[in-house]
């Protein structure tokens, strides 16, 4: 089926005891034992499933064309489970220009749990291969990346970490399984931080784990998942469920929408540098294009005349609105490097803009406004 289809009925049966054709909420934290001490409906506790959760959980596995997938209470708590399937000793591969949030988890706390990482360019596979190890266990791919929208080749990097006996993980939150497909590129695992794109109403907190296989792996991430118990409630699975049925239409009306804006400002004068994939110019639109259906809707700009500049412009924005996140309806525009703290790699002169679902025309005019004033 295409994803459109896909996201329209996956996770969704219509319920046998009143007919309603969306399914209901399951609020329950424990669930009946039959006589002899068994659970005839499988669930347990809330910790270990919900029927909710289940119906989130075969969903986004469907849409991105995994075997199984593990719901999360944010993104973080996904990549975190990630993580602690790893011994003392292994090593990591990641991105340089990867989450802030992601590489202060593996230098601040994962550090001291031996776990050791190398960050890497990873457009250059020659410093890909060159970064692996006899102790190397994981290759983590973010593309496009947060906030210079690089390019990773997924393909590429997926093969090389399986040529040396590591797994795979591609952070897709950005693309979203409507314009990437990091498991058909051979990727082990997809992680999703399901408050962007997936959810697209910035009223959802939550992460997901999308495995290729069920392998050893995805095996330990369900136990910690059960154990460490940073699972979403049942409320936010079914607001997550609600919000992808109109995924594929969303993320199609988000491109395009920033498709215009980067044009526009890769033509004025007041900017410096547009970083989206879309454009011919970007080093990595070659990759992207073969990798991706459509470029997505976040972009991020260079204001000549730094950083107090770009905090004017941001400033000077109407529509806009400035805060931290991205993927929901609302347009989003942001000082990024003065997010990430002093151990930033992002100039100081750069905004980073989710664009929404309003009228183009409109968010350039103001952009157009906020750079001229």
């Amino acid at each position: 089926m295409k994803i459109e289809t896909l996201a329209v009925h996956s996770g969704r049966a219509i319920d046998p005891s009143t007919g309603a054709v969306t399914p209901p909420l399951h609020m329950s934290t424990t669930y009946q034992r039959a006589a002899d001490g068994s659970y005839p409906k499988e669930y347990i506790y809330a910790r270990s499933g919900n029927p909710t959760r289940s119906l989130l959980e075969g969903c986004l596995a469907d849409l991105e064309g995994g075997t199984a997938a593990a719901a999360f209470s944010s993104g973080m708590a996904a990549i975190m489970t990630v993580f602690q399937t790893l011994a003392p000793g292994d090593h990591v591969i990641a991105p340089q220009d990867i989450y802030h949030g992601t590489a202060r988890l593996l230098r601040q706390v994962l550090a001291r749990w031996r776990l050791s990482t190398t960050f890497v360019d990873m457009t250059d596979l020659d410093a890909l291969r060159r970064a692996v190890t006899p102790s190397t266990k994981l290759v983590f791919i973010e593309t496009p990346s947060n906030p210079l929208l690089k390019i990773t080749d997924v393909a590429a990097a997926a093969e090389l970490a399986r040529l040396h006996g590591a797994s795979s993980i591609c952070d897709n939150t950005w693309a979203s399984p409507v314009l990437q497909r990091p498991l058909d590129l051979g990727v082990d695992l997809v992680v999703h931080s399901t408050t962007k794109y997936l959810s697209g109403h910035g009223d959802v907190t939550g992460g997901v784990l999308v495995a290729a296989h069920e392998s050893d792996l995805f095996s330990s991430i369900r136990q910690v998942q059960q154990d460490g118990g940073a699972v979403p409630s049942p409320f936010d699975c079914w607001l997550l469920l609600r919000s992808i049925r109109t995924l594929p239409h969303r993320m199609r009306a988000h491109s395009e929408n920033a498709a215009k804006v980067a044009r526009f400002l890769d033509g004025h004068p007041k900017v410096a540098q547009v970083f989206y994939p879309g454009l011919p110019d970007h080093r990595g639109h070659d990759v992207a294009a073969k990798q991706m259906s459509m470029f997505g809707g976040m972009l991020s700009f260079r204001v000549r005349g730094g950083s107090d500049t770009a905090f004017g412009v941001a400033a000077r924005t109407e529509l806009f609105t400035r805060a931290t996140s991205l993927g929901s309806y609302e347009s989003l525009i942001e000082h990024r490097a003065s997010i990430e703290g002093p151990e930033t790699r992002t100039p100081h002169d750069l905004l980073r803009v989710s664009v929404g679902l309003e009228h183009p025309d409109d968010l350039i005019a103001d952009l157009a406004q906020a750079l001229d004033r």
